[in-house]
């Protein structure tokens, strides 16, 4: 759903008050958090989508890896998952079997345990997870707590709707994509560990919203500035090419019209670079704001955890809650 009207709708649902709901004070969490003890509490999310490649099994890793990602994004431990589904009763059961086996897969590497699930009917394909996982309230990373003078990092290169929407419209084939396939399939456990050993300001992760929204979000709840060096981001092969005949994906509209009045300097900025930025991401990397006194720790051991490590942006005081591009 775009974000503009999921807004207009969250925002006439009651408040709820529990003072063990720690995410209720929390502006954009990527995942609910229940305090459940002193030094534990569950951090749930749910995520689903349709196909973004033609191989299902590969489809049921990325929708896993992507579900699984809000849960690592607030430097949680995935437990327990619920398998979600909608499926078209006229495709073979064997698609359905494909799917639900690639999710298993990456449920397995990220340690927890598929404990059951619901399925429908629908029109198309669709497959995602309900996860529950812990975290110590004392160990939360959230959006809140970037700071002045922070580091930007992202762990994960940008693109990915452009390049789904080549591939959907048959513009570019599975291969020329493998790089952002595998990428997706890649579970962002290995940077959540290290950014907890690490000990950063703040995260979230990169999701339907693009670089673009989720960055402001951490500007609105951190109440700070940031600045996104437009030199600095990684994009994947051919993306540039691809947005530059116009193969943009709807939501990356979307994104733009919510979320470009927020930028300081928008008629400034190139168009390529807003479309790399509005681009809505499948489980996308990380993005980090950490201490310039740690950026160096925490650079090295992403490396050694095979994880990119980026350099994007920087925090500033100026201009809270909104964003400027360099």
């Amino acid at each position: 759903m775009a974000p503009g009207p999921l807004a207009q709708v969250l925002r006439q649902l009651p408040t709820i008050h529990d003072e063990n709901l720690l995410t209720a004070a929390i502006p954009f969490a990527d995942a609910g958090v229940y305090r459940i003890s002193d030094d534990c509490a569950l951090v749930q999310s749910v995520d689903f989508f349709t196909p973004i490649v033609d191989d299902p099994r590969t489809f049921g890793r990325i929708a896993a890896a992507n579900a699984l990602s809000d849960i690592y994004a607030m430097g949680g431990k995935p437990i327990t998952v619920m398998n979600l589904v909608g499926f078209p009763s006229c495709l073979e059961q064997e698609v359905l079997v494909e799917i639900l086996k690639g999710g298993a897969e990456k449920v397995h590497e990220s340690g927890a345990i598929v404990v059951g699930g619901h399925t429908v009917e629908d029109d198309e394909p669709k497959f995602g997870l309900a996860v529950t996982g812990l975290v110590d309230p004392k160990h939360l990373v959230t959006t809140v707590g970037a700071q002045p003078g922070d580091i930007l990092v992202l762990t994960k290169p940008l693109g990915v709707g452009i390049l789904a929407t080549a591939l959907k419209g048959e513009v570019i084939k599975a291969e020329e994509m493998a790089e952002a396939i595998r990428d997706m399939e890649t579970l962002n456990r290995a940077a959540s560990e290290v950014m907890l050993k690490v000990g950063v300001n703040a995260c979230t992760d990169i999701t339907g919203f693009g670089l673009l929204g989720h960055a402001l979000e951490m500007a609105e709840a951190s109440q700070i500035g940031i600045e996104i060096d437009a030199s600095a981001l990684h994009v994947y092969p051919q993306v540039m090419d691809l947005a530059a005949i116009g193969l943009v994906p709807a939501g990356s509209y979307r994104n733009r019209e919510h979320y470009m009045p927020k930028v300081v300097n928008r008629e400034q900025v190139a168009p390529e670079i807003v479309d790399i930025l509005a681009d809505p991401q499948t489980s996308g990397g990380l993005l980090i704001s950490v201490s310039k006194d740690r950026l160096s720790q925490l650079t090295t051991l992403l490396e050694a955890a095979n994880s990119n490590a980026f350099h994007i942006g920087r925090v500033v005081v100026e201009h809270p809650g909104k964003l400027t591009v360099r």
